[in-house]
């Protein structure tokens, strides 16, 4: 008897691997598959401004770098003590306006590069709400604790979604595959019937996407969460964002159904020498734990020859006997 719905999901055309540039935006289920990218050294560009919600403001970022246009101060507002950009999070402000715009301006330095050198994009969104800014109708990516008078809250339409983001995705993501997908955390905020409506707009809008662009992909994040696992015990204690287990499990859809072979096969032993770092042993001074180290420091130094590319210095230098 199968007491779930595993949910079946056709491999990509096209594979990423340790030589494919990519670049992440969107909501902070883009920061779960990033790390884990990151974590496997995988080379990835993620959130440059910032985590990202909303589709209109994944698509400002997009012109934003594509543009390289800098921030002025003109660009800035101010926030109790704090100069804060509409377009960036928090952690990218600060209490001096020229460090703020210093900061953004290697964002958008650091960004820019790395789209111009991503072969790949995956873009998450979280929900189709947003909030107007009224006095510059600009649409915020982040409100920085901005008094709520001063902005207008509206639902983008699957129409303003696609509208908004097929010129980018034709523009600044030209020659580039893009893997669309729609974040599984509830935005309990907006209410549940809100939430639901704004999921449910957000995947018919990449859906249309998927239909008017042939490099574009979608990967069933939300489905995942809500019909194969489907139970709140994958939830964390908010029952509002998914758990480590339910991370883990679509992290491994993605990895199936994204990753190049040799990539997953160098998951799998640099996933070796990262529980061997964790491991903890009854004495650490002892013949045998220093066999141990002895073994782990060769096996990061035979992977560093034979991926010259990647950088296993901090493994080397752990282990060293």
């Amino acid at each position: 008897m199968e007491f779930r719905t595993p949910i079946k999901i056709e491999p990509f055309d096209f594979r990423i691997g340790h030589s494919t540039p990519g670049l992440l935006v969107g909501s902070c289920f883009t920061e779960h598959i990033g790390a884990r990218l990151r974590r496997y050294k995988m080379p990835v560009a993620v959130n440059p401004f910032g985590i990202v919600f909303n589709p209109a403001s994944v698509a400002a970022t997009l012109r934003r770098l594509g543009s390289g246009a800098p921030y002025t101060a003109d660009d800035l507002l101010r926030s109790g003590e704090r100069w804060v950009s509409l377009d960036h999070h928090g952690s990218l402000c600060s209490t001096d306006r020229d460090a703020t715009l210093e900061t953004i301006g290697r964002a958008v330095a650091e960004g820019r590069k790395a789209l111009q050198e991503a072969r790949y994009a995956v873009l998450t969104f979280g929900t189709a709400w947003v909030y107007r800014h009224r006095k510059t109708g600009r649409i915020a990516a982040n409100c920085h604790k901005l008094p709520a008078s001063e902005f207008e809250r509206e639902r983008l339409s699957a129409d303003d979604i696609v509208r908004t983001l097929l010129p980018v995705v034709e523009r600044e993501l030209e020659g580039k595959n893009v893997v669309l997908t729609v974040s599984p955390i509830r935005h309990l905020s907006d209410g549940h019937d809100g939430n639901m409506l704004s999921k449910a707009t957000l995947i018919v809008a990449v859906h249309r996407l998927t239909e008017l662009c042939p490099r574009c992909r979608y990967f069933p994040a939300y489905e995942i969460m809500n019909d194969d696992l489907r139970d709140y015990r994958f939830y964390e204690r908010d029952m509002v964002h998914p758990s480590q287990t339910a991370i883990d499990y679509i992290w491994e859809a993605f990895r199936r159904t994204a990753v190049d072979e040799e990539a997953s096969r160098l998951f799998d032993r640099l996933d070796a020498l990262e529980r061997a770092a964790a491991h903890r042993p009854f004495d650490p001074l002892g013949e045998e734990h220093l066999r141990f180290r002895q073994r782990m420091w060769r096996e990061a130094q035979l992977l560093q020859q034979s991926h010259p590319h990647l950088d296993l210095s901090e493994e080397i230098k752990f282990f060293h006997p």
